[in-house]
């Protein structure tokens, strides 16, 4: 069977990469997230994570060819052989247009496009009370998701932190650039049949039960 890639999107706060993780963990499909690959080397102190730090903590997008090569290379990697779970990428049309001239090198492509709904109020509300573990990036929230241990991951007992990336100032900013640049992309998604839009201001255990039904529909098909 071909790899499956799955793209998830959504603005700042949307639930991505809980659903996400959620979803490749079911469908044994590795976990994508190009925010979470800039943040890796950004906390290794590479060359490649000033850069790309430098740009996130003003809410801005990475540059192309930065993000192009260091997901692609993620996705040569054994454990996404199956395919993989895309969260925060593509989100322009030159990362859409490299990615799908990738997957047809491999004899894939895109399998469906997932956008996850928020408002930009909720959304601040939801990141004043996330926290993010620096081990395996899971993602908590004092309200809605709280770690069992204050402070530390239910997954793997890593220490939990608040991004610099996720002040209000900053989020509006990444709104601005999510309508502008990566809301295009999705009218694109939909020309082609392939996009699902689910409202994620709901509990999460509803949304991933809309997002397993949408998954189904593609196997079944």
């Amino acid at each position: 069977m071909r790899p499956r890639y799955i793209l998830i999107f959504g603005p700042p706060g949307a639930g991505k990469g809980t659903q996400g993780r959620r979803l490749a963990a079911k469908l044994g499909l590795a976990y994508v997230a190009s925010g979470d690959l800039f943040r890796q080397q950004a906390e290794a102190g590479t060359e490649l994570g000033k850069v790309a730090k430098q740009y996130m903590d003003r809410g801005l997008y990475v540059p192309d060819d930065i993000t192009i090569r260091m997901v692609l290379e993620r996705l040569r990697e054994p454990d996404a052989a199956r395919g993989a779970i895309l969260d925060g990428f593509p989100r322009t049309l030159a990362q859409a247009e490299a990615l799908e001239g990738a997957l047809a090198e491999w004899g894939a492509g895109i399998d469906l496009v997932i956008y996850i709904k928020i408002s930009e109020a909720e959304a601040l509300r939801r990141t004043r009370g996330r926290w993010v573990c620096r081990n395996c990036q899971a993602v908590y929230n004092l309200e809605t998701n709280p770690p069992r241990v204050a402070g530390f991951c239910d997954v793997c007992g890593g220490e939990l932190y608040q991004r610099s990336d996720e002040t209000p100032e900053t989020l509006r900013r990444r709104f601005e650039v999510f309508a502008e640049q990566t809301l295009p992309l999705l009218e694109h998604y939909r020309q082609r049949g392939l996009l699902v839009e689910v409202d994620g201001e709901r509990p999460i255990d509803q949304v991933f039960r809309e997002l397993e039904a949408a998954v189904g529909r593609l196997v079944a098909g």
